[in-house]
């Protein structure tokens, strides 16, 4: 339960943080994070496809 509000709390920080944060820099930082999940991805999967 503990988990879970801490997540709200971070995620409505950082909604709040996104809503005064100009469209360009949002876009980048979505960007950003979206590539970063992706290698993320890829590096997991071929971990665990060759172990």
């Amino acid at each position: 339960m503990l988990f879970l509000v801490a997540a709200l709390l971070l995620l409505g920080f950082a909604l709040g943080t996104v809503a005064h944060a100009p469209l360009p820099i949002t876009l980048v930082a979505a960007a950003v994070i979206g590539v970063w999940l992706a290698v993320f991805a890829v590096r997991e999967r071929h971990a665990r496809n060759r172990g």
